[in-house]
């Protein structure tokens, strides 16, 4: 209500001062000719003053008065002429006032109407995060999205390469539990354009390998999923990025997907801060800086960023610790353990046990990691703090069922959990 009332005083005022400047318009005064007859008047008079002072002779100053006279004529003449002519009619004009009026009223509304949002409420911030959430939460679903896709321009494919790839789904349709079968698979399908069919081919993979995966097959499968649907991420890509990046968050596909996803659905201020930080982590030249060095200044504008460019790679990843070594000895540990004794060897185990627990605890790290810890404490009599360790696993991966199975099995093997 307050809006209308806002609007329409405003809507009045300017209909108002144009209806005033049109009534006004009747009067327009003296001609600019009666101001000239008035000074040409005046010259006269000081003629026939400097004339008697003596500052003219007689010739000069009758001469003068024949031109100021001449003037005169002119300027009377079109001051006669003003006034004989025809003012605008009160009545009309005053009629065109009020239409005036009508006319920028009922036109404004009746465009506010048509190309407005009658009862549109005002976009605060928490308001606009609440219709993304919920654009987040019914937008179309990866088969919803795959059927609407736009049809791919069929590819030239060489004839023995279209057989082999028909014997391999033959192959694989009869043996589902193949993994390196749907693995080829998925490849292949990809190398076609059947993205959808890849994808499925890469579900199937993660599932036969049941949790033994690492972050860049979910990445993988996102991507597939993405590619098959047009561009978009589905709910169901969502969900293989959100594991991909819990397994690694310095992950940079899967980073450029989530900043993509959150763009779709309204949150440009959260796709820049994505962008940005693995825009600047790099490495420069990977596939997913190109992908964001074409698209972040427009993100940054949508999200009311003053953008900045970014070097690629300028900023190291925050936090991100330098490659860590395979947990368990190396061969150069085992050679040297051969010399120790039982009470050294059992100081540099768990040593490196120490290690791996620290790095997983400031880092992270992948489910073989955790479970290889859970094992390695149980080994070592450690029972109370292996299921510490466990408990804490099954909280940082507890929306990855994939790697649940990997960290379960570790348990149970150490007889955490039966």
């Amino acid at each position: 209500m307050t809006f209308w009332i806002v609007i329409s005083l405003i809507t009045l005022a300017t209909a108002t001062l144009l209806s005033l400047v049109l009534l006004r318009g009747r009067d327009s005064g003296e001609p600019a000719a009666a101001y000239d007859l008035q000074v040409y008047r005046q010259q006269l008079r000081d003629v026939d003053k400097d004339l008697a002072r003596g500052v003219l002779q007689a010739a000069d100053a009758e001469r003068i008065r024949t031109e100021i006279s001449r003037r005169i004529l002119s300027a009377d003449a079109q001051v006669q002429a003003a006034a004989s002519g025809h003012t605008q009619p009160r009545t009309l004009t005053s009629a065109a006032a009020i239409a005036l009026i009508g006319l920028v009223c009922g036109g404004t509304y009746l465009l506010y109407a048509n190309l407005g949002a009658p009862g549109y409420n005002d976009l605060g911030l928490q308001l606009r995060i609440d219709a993304a959430a919920e654009r987040a939460a019914t937008r179309p679903t990866q088969a919803e999205a795959e059927a609407d896709a736009p049809e791919r321009p069929a590819s030239v494919v060489e004839p023995g390469y279209a057989t082999l790839v028909d014997q391999l789904r033959d192959t694989a349709s009869k043996r589902v539990d193949d993994a390196q079968g749907q693995a080829l698979l998925a490849q292949h399908e990809a190398n076609l354009g059947n993205f959808a069919a890849a994808a499925k081919a890469k579900a199937n993979y993660i599932r036969i390998m049941s949790g033994d995966v690492e972050a860049r097959d979910f990445g993988e499968l996102a991507e597939l999923q993405i590619m098959a649907a047009g561009g978009y991420v589905s709910p169901e890509a969502e969900d293989a990025l959100r594991t991909t990046l819990t397994l690694d968050r310095f992950d940079g596909g899967a980073r450029y997907y989530w900043g993509l996803m959150m763009a779709q659905i309204g949150r440009p201020d959260v796709a820049y801060e994505v962008w940005s930080e693995t825009l600047a982590m790099g490495p420069e030249g990977a596939p997913w800086v190109t992908a964001i060095s074409a698209q972040i200044e427009d993100i940054a504008y949508r999200a009311g960023v003053e953008y900045t460019p970014i070097t690629p790679g300028s900023v190291p990843a925050p936090g991100r610790a330098p490659a860590a070594p395979a947990a368990g000895p190396s061969a150069e540990d085992i050679a040297a353990a051969e010399d120790m004794s039982a009470e050294d060897r059992q100081q540099m185990i768990r040593g490196m046990v120490e290690g791996l627990s620290d790095r997983l605890a400031t880092t992270g790290g992948t489910p073989q990691e955790w479970a290889r810890l859970i094992g390695a404490l149980t080994v070592l009599n450690q029972t109370e703090r292996a299921q510490a360790i466990y408990a804490e696993a099954q909280e940082v991966f507890a929306e990855v069922p994939e790697a649940l199975a990997t960290i379960t099995a570790a348990a149970k093997q150490a007889g955490l959990s039966q």
